[in-house]
């Protein structure tokens, strides 16, 4: 699943015209570059979920032959539905019993996607989340097995978890990437959610009973893309 719905507030004024996953870099729109990749690492079936200019992404696939794959749609024009909430509504798609990749369009990075999922595989995670030493200030909390046990905003000093006597400096801070596998064996827990909620306050609910683990792929390196800054910056 392509996460490409946002309103691209920070690529203003360019999303102005145009949708956040059609902003051109090095000559392709963003969402070519996440299906290429996709392509690549023998991923044959996307959804992509859509809102913002919704219309222009159907015409810029269609008009690319769903680039000979199999790619469908999630409609969010009426509403965005936060991440959570977007793989609840386009569930219907992951039909197969088998763990499913979710990639942001405005994502670049050097992952080697087909062993990131088999490594999830191995692992026996119910979702595997590709994080990495970044700076930032929020930071998803693990243990020394790599297990999902909170969240700080170094911030606001805000934090959460599930586990009672919660003392954040116990555990290791690590930056969430955009790209991570779930196990559709979760879809049965969405139904204690509304349909919008953030898929990491869906995984601070359950990390006590499930298996949430971070995955750290080795020599990372990644952009966010879905910064003027950082786009104007980036040469491909």
């Amino acid at each position: 699943m392509i996460f490409a719905a946002g309103m691209g507030t920070r690529l203003k004024p360019l999303t102005d015209t145009m949708p956040k996953a059609l902003v051109p870099v090095g000559g392709k729109p963003l969402l070519q570059h996440v299906i290429e990749k996709l392509k690549s690492a023998g991923f044959n079936e996307i959804i992509i979920n859509i809102h913002h200019f919704a219309e222009q992404i159907v015409d810029f696939v269609k008009c690319n032959n769903s680039f000979d794959i199999r790619i469908e749609f999630s409609d969010e024009t009426d509403k965005l539905l936060d991440t959570g909430g977007a793989i609840k509504k386009a569930s219907w798609f992951f039909d197969g019993n088998k763990p499913f990749l979710i990639h942001n369009v405005d994502i670049f990075s050097n992952i080697d996607l087909k062993y990131l999922y088999t490594s999830h595989i191995k692992n026996g995670a119910d979702a595997s989340v590709v994080v990495s030493e970044r700076d930032t200030f929020r930071y998803l909390l693990f243990d020394d097995a790599n297990k999902l046990a909170g969240w700080i905003n170094e911030k606001t000093v805000e934090t959460k978890s599930p586990l009672l006597n919660f003392i954040p400096d116990k555990y290791r801070k690590l930056a969430f990437s955009g790209i991570q596998v779930v196990n559709p064996s979760l879809f049965e827990l969405f139904s204690q959610f509304p349909d919008k909620f953030s898929i990491i306050d869906f995984y601070l609910t359950i990390c006590n009973n499930k298996n949430i683990y971070g995955y750290v792929p080795d020599n990372f390196e990644m952009i966010d893309v879905g910064k003027m800054d950082t786009l104007n910056s980036l040469q491909l």
